[in-house]
């Protein structure tokens, strides 16, 4: 194992459990002797991925957490890694598939936002930003497909509904989260072959501490824009603090992973499936309207 890749060795049986039919049947029958699926989540010290790694163990998965951060449930497998910094992400992967034989379901929750104008956004943050959110998820997805070219498995980007409607003054985020969606529907076709579905996963506001986390530019730094960026990162805020119960968001991301084929793209929760209707329906002047309405512009 690499010196910068360090492991913490925490791993419990899960309860059995799925809904699912087809889910439901494989992990009966795992459970009653054979090897538990392993399921990988990238981000799962927290938020969104955190649940999604509870409520997989809840369906029989033997479950590793790759992320900076320790998950706090001791039923978790813990690989600690900065996703940013040169391989080790790769390492960590590999790491877990060695441990356990096989990746069956790989989760990408990893994020990072910012609020920043267009004109005066550093370089350097934009390329961090998208190094957590695309890059990351490409070398994590590129990093399980040794082990699920054997035997088949899914995959799971954690998008956002910001993929369809930009996030006024990030829109590097919603730029990274739509590179998310076609790099999904372009390596479903590559990998359908060997039994490997895609999913891109598109949460609108969701309560976590992904809005705490936010790098928001100073005023000074943003210049003339300075007061819309506050209408904006505050429209955001509430949107995100009113926003869906991430346990409720996971359970639907873990519904469909447990499907037999799991959608291409989808929306988690009511409003926010008829958010994306609408995109698909209204001219595109018209949606930017409405969007430009929600965040104060």
């Amino acid at each position: 194992m690499e010196k910068n890749v360090t492991e913490k060795n925490t791993v419990s049986d899960a309860k059995e459990g799925g809904k699912d039919r087809r889910g439901e049947r494989e992990s009966a029958r795992e459970n009653r002797g054979g090897p538990r699926p392993a399921a990988v989540v990238v981000g799962g010290s927290s938020g969104i991925g955190l649940e999604v790694a509870q409520a997989l163990l809840s369906k029989g998965y033997a479950v590793v957490n790759i992320s900076r951060s320790v998950a706090k449930n001791e039923r978790l497998r813990n690989i600690t890694a900065d996703i940013t910094q040169g391989e080790e992400l790769e390492h960590a992967l590999q790491a877990a598939g060695a441990e356990y034989g096989n990746i069956s379901l790989l989760v990408y929750s990893a994020g990072f936002s910012m609020a920043a104008p267009v004109e005066f956004a550093r370089e350097t943050d934009i390329r961090y930003l998208f190094e957590v959110n695309y890059f990351g998820a490409l070398r994590a997805v590129r990093g399980v497909l040794p082990y699920m070219k054997k035997q088949g498995g899914k995959i799971f980007l954690i998008g956002s509904l910001g993929s369809l409607y930009p996030v006024p003054f990030d829109s590097f985020y919603s730029s990274a989260k739509a590179a998310l969606d076609m790099l999904v529907k372009g390596a479903r076709t590559e990998l359908r072959r060997y039994g490997i579905t895609l999913t891109a996963v598109q949460p609108g506001g969701t309560s976590t501490s992904f809005t705490f986390k936010r790098k928001v530019y100073p005023d000074e730094e943003n210049g003339e824009y300075a007061k819309d960026v506050h209408k904006a990162v505050a429209a955001l805020g509430n949107m995100e603090q009113g926003g869906m119960d991430p346990q409720v968001v996971a359970g639907e991301i873990v519904a469909q992973a447990l499907r037999a084929n799991p959608a291409v793209t989808f929306a988690t929760g009511g409003k926010n499936k008829v958010y994306r209707m609408m995109e698909r329906l209204l001219p595109e002047k018209v949606a930017e309207y409405f969007n430009n309405k929600r965040y104060n512009q």
